[in-house]
């Protein structure tokens, strides 16, 4: 077993699985599958027989990450960019620190709904930790005839919890990129983007293992 944390083992689980979510660009995790063929020697009659396997794409993730890291339990949980980059900070690995932030920033690049338009809700879902208990809040992309039409503002619509000293903390106006601090610092499995009224990004439904 390796003396990684479970912070690191997140971060080298999540690049596994970006890479090969990455074999189809665009594509939605939960809808990839990995097959993988033997093709055996040809019978007489020049059939040839075959061996296969096919299953999701976490699965072969994480058999990979098995592999190389060894087997990292039912109790780790998922970690922001942010998060990763602290654990690898801590850890003195300078590339780990900096390959987390860049790669949490290509993740949001590469998601099909990105970028973020005016009238998309963002739901940012926060675990009950620090004493506080486990609340929502609900955040509006906007922009208005004041606004650049590069930039955009992010305002608190809604908090099921009011009273917590960080509600409304992720609200920006004029920015060109609206939601990165809220995908790198809460992490892309804490939030649900909806547009148009669909789902487009449903972190909260991630399977981690």
């Amino acid at each position: 077993m390796s003396n990684y944390s479970a912070e690191r083992h997140q971060a080298h689980l999540d690049t596994i699985r970006r890479a090969l979510d990455g074999l189809i660009p665009g594509a939605v995790s939960a809808n990839l599958k990995v097959k993988v063929t033997e093709t055996l020697h040809e019978h007489p009659d020049g059939v040839q027989s075959f061996h296969t396997w096919e299953g999701p794409s976490t699965a072969v993730a994480e058999r990979v990450f098995t592999a190389l890291y060894g087997q990292a339990g039912p109790d780790l949980a998922p970690s922001s960019p942010v998060e990763q980059a602290a654990a690898a900070k801590s850890a003195r690995d300078l590339g780990g620190e900096i390959g987390a932030l860049m790669a949490g920033a290509d993740d949001l690049a590469n998601q099909a709904w990105y970028p973020p338009r005016p009238g998309d809700l963002i739901h940012l879902a926060y675990e009950g930790s620090l004493g506080l208990t486990a609340h929502g809040e609900t955040y509006a992309v906007t922009q208005t005839a004041e606004t650049s039409a590069d930039f955009m503002d992010m305002s608190l619509l809604h908090s099921s919890y009011p009273d917590s000293p960080f509600a409304g903390c992720y609200a920006v106006s004029m920015d060109p990129d609206p939601l990165m601090e809220m995908w790198m610092e809460a992490g892309s499995y804490r939030l649900t983007v909806v547009r148009d009224g669909v789902v487009v990004h449903n972190g909260p439904t991630r399977v981690v293992s």
